[in-house]
């Protein structure tokens, strides 16, 4: 079942002034270590902050809070999966909010997209709940 859906497009032009501007402050303020590394390791650096900014709001419009109630821009972080498909680790009040919604029995998938066509960068987010794996979730066949 769908918790949450967001999504989100940002100019990439202004994070570009933002870091052009604020630098590392701006940078270690919103990016987690995980997305530093890949922006930075990537000749696309300013692109790649701008999709993750846009990842960061869609996943706040689709945990029904947008940044207040405790959900701040680190609590959010988009990571990749060993298949390279990308999702999202919470954390703080991120996590807390996403605990709060889903449903007793239930885990939680987090699908999300990423493009830019300069100078729009866009993600979709995605929140699922999925059965919890177990024998308790396994049908009857008695």
């Amino acid at each position: 079942m769908i918790l949450g859906i967001g999504s989100d497009l940002c100019d990439i032009r202004r994070i570009e002034k933002v870091i052009a501007r604020h630098g590392a402050r701006f940078i270690d303020r919103v990016f987690t270590d995980t997305e530093k590394s890949k922006a930075e390791g990537r000749a696309t650096r300013i692109e790649t902050y701008a999709k993750r900014f846009a990842a960061k709001e869609a996943c706040a419009k689709a945990l029904g809070t947008g940044f207040r109630r405790g959900v701040f821009f680190r609590d959010l972080g988009v990571v990749n999966l060993p298949s390279g498909r990308p999702t999202m680790r919470l954390t703080g009040g991120a996590l807390a909010r996403l605990t709060a919604i889903t449903p007793p029995g239930f885990e939680t998938r987090i699908d999300v997209s990423l493009t830019d066509e300069y100078p729009i960068a866009q993600a979709f987010v995605v929140i699922s709940a999925v059965p919890t794996s177990g024998p308790e979730s396994l049908p009857d066949r008695g």
